[in-house]
């Protein structure tokens, strides 16, 4: 059995307690909803979803995004969804402007009014996220940002802050970002599936 400097039960129980944290925390139902109302709004009125965040947070931003233009629990059409993942836009922006604005360029070329923006943070300090919620309100789109920590400079920035309140280190705020990111994409599956059958 590997020997390890660590109880992986004490992983476990933090974890869970992260959780139990936010699930204490008095708004966390309503800021979901109101999440999953703002998406499915700007969907059904011909918008889409950008999401973008960094290292752990890009491949959450992925996820989310992969499962609405594919299938997550339903069979039905597919929903309009990015994440900002294209290495080429990545290293072109970062080379010629700076790595604080790879995703903010992009919603300058991408981002339509009644778009929204999906940023995730776990520091809630992200330069490239803080500049892309800048651009929203250029653009008139609505910005959600998941966080974590006190919810750092973006929670005053973007439209939508939901925090997930840990001091410790990124992982445990990322797992429950995940939780919330399937939460969003359960909700836009059931809130747009019957709406988009009954068009057709």
């Amino acid at each position: 059995m590997a020997q390890l400097n660590f109880d992986v039960m004490d992983d476990l129980i933090e974890s869970r307690r992260t959780l139990d944290n936010f699930i204490a925390a008095p708004n966390t139902r309503e800021v979901i909803l109101q999440g999953c109302d703002i998406m499915a709004e700007s969907i059904n009125h011909g918008g889409k979803v950008i999401a973008a965040g960094n290292g752990g947070s890009m491949c959450d931003a992925m996820h989310f995004a992969e499962e609405l233009t594919g299938r997550y629990r339903l069979n039905r059409p597919s929903l309009p969804a990015i994440s900002i993942c294209d290495p080429c836009h990545i290293t072109c922006v970062g080379n010629d402007y700076g790595f604080d604005f790879i995703f903010s360029r992009f919603l300058e070329g991408m981002g339509q009014e009644g778009d929204v923006f999906l940023g995730i943070s776990t520091s809630g300090n992200s330069r490239n996220i803080i500049e892309a919620c800048r651009v929203c309100k250029e653009r008139k789109m609505k910005s959600i940002c998941l966080l974590g920590k006190d919810g750092g400079k973006l929670k005053d920035m973007c439209d939508l802050p939901i925090i997930v309140p840990h001091d410790g280190f990124a992982d445990r705020i990322q797992e429950v970002h995940t939780t919330i990111i399937h939460i969003f994409i359960r909700a836009l599956e059931q809130l747009l599936t019957s709406a988009q059958m009954g068009q057709r």
